[in-house]
């Protein structure tokens, strides 16, 4: 007997749509991961060029058009203070990238779209990584896996 996945005693897990993350900014954010992690923007949300742009929620996609990120705009946002423990990240993505050279080539990536280096430990044989801050003070990993 298989047992699915999606079920558990004849009922079904909910299925994850996609994460969506607060931010001052949502086209300035979506903008940041779409360049960042090759995304495209879900049909009706690319930028208007006819219009001033007033988008407070936007979703980007996968090659497949599968959701992934969300962005959705609030007054304030406090962006955490990680490593101090003031204010926590709360939640953080991570991200992998094949060896060490693409690491170090995407850690560039990162600063030229406008993320902040929060942490190097590309020194860790075992787990080379940087932890960054996207703009909106989002904390985020990317390490070789």
């Amino acid at each position: 007997m298989t047992t699915d996945p999606t079920s558990e005693g004849g009922g079904r897990y909910p299925q994850l749509l996609h994460t969506v993350l607060d931010t001052t900014d949502a086209r300035g954010l979506a903008e940041f991961y779409r360049r960042f992690l090759g995304l495209r923007y879900r049909s009706g949300d690319e930028p208007p060029t006819d219009r001033e742009d007033d988008a407070d929620w936007l979703v980007l996609t996968d090659g497949a058009g599968g959701n992934l990120l969300a962005f959705q705009q609030t007054e304030e946002v406090t962006p955490s203070t990680w490593p101090s423990a003031q204010v926590p990240m709360q939640l953080h993505l991570d991200l992998t990238v094949p060896d060490v050279a693409e690491l170090e080539r995407q850690h560039a990536r990162a600063l030229e779209l406008g993320a902040t280096e929060l942490l190097d430990r590309t020194d860790d044989a075992d787990e080379p990584l940087w932890v960054f801050a996207d703009p909106a003070g989002h904390p985020f990993c990317v390490f070789v896996g």
